[in-house]
């Protein structure tokens, strides 16, 4: 199955930028507002999922008469339109997923985002966070087997790495400025905070825990 790509309804920092993401045989699903983003580009989804509280009616009938699918869900249901469009990715059986515009805006809603991304059940699945600027995922990793990641940008990329609920250890990197060698990474410290790129990739292991990494790519002026 050909990657899912997932468009919420946060901030789009560069449009263009978030474009260039997108491969031709992706399938696109819109989270409610997230339609509206795939609008501005020209873009028709797959489908279109949520309580549609974001979507102007107008917009709607136009995805409706091009043929997109329209799943409408009640405004008291109990999952965000990102789980609802999360859960019908994760059907498809993609490849990977990508989760476009669910950064920035509302801090409650990233963080809800950033965490359902930690369940279990979607540990064997490749999904990353990503509006062009910033790239986020996470590497897990149990007593049984260790965790490894690449990440793929340019010299001069920001890399964080944030211990996430407890700490992460045997952390080791290659290609960063500042090398972690089988060290802990503890959730009340900074000490993973903005590590610089040497080239186009970079990769990361450990070996217990669970990491959240945040690429932030290098944009010149």
């Amino acid at each position: 199955m050909p990657r899912a790509v997932i468009f919420a309804n946060g901030q789009l920092p560069d449009i263009e930028a978030a474009r260039s993401l997108l491969q031709a045989d992706d399938t696109l699903i819109a989270a409610d507002g997230g339609a509206n983003h795939l609008l501005k580009m020209g873009i028709l989804p797959e489908i279109v999922i949520g309580d549609l509280d974001s979507v102007d009616e107008e917009p709607l009938l136009k995805l409706a008469s091009a043929g997109v699918a329209i799943e409408k869900y009640s405004e008291d249901k109990n999952e965000t339109d990102f789980e609802l469009a999360l859960r019908y990715a994760v059907e498809l059986q993609p490849s990977s997923i990508l989760i476009v515009a669910a950064l920035g805006g509302r801090l409650d809603q990233t963080l809800a985002n950033l965490s359902m991304l930690t369940n279990l059940a979607l540990s064997s699945i490749d999904i990353r966070l990503d509006d062009g600027v910033e790239e986020v995922f996470f590497c897990r990793a149990s007593a049984a087997n260790g965790g490894q990641a690449a990440v793929q940008g340019r010299s001069g990329d920001t890399v964080s790495l944030i211990p996430w609920q407890a700490p992460v250890e045997g952390v080791t990197t290659e290609g960063l400025k500042w090398p972690l060698s089988g060290e802990t990474l503890y959730p009340d410290k900074s000490r993973g905070i903005s590590n610089v790129m040497l080239a186009d990739s970079a990769s990361v292991s450990i070996r217990l825990g669970l990491l959240l990494i945040v690429h932030r790519r290098y944009l010149e002026v």
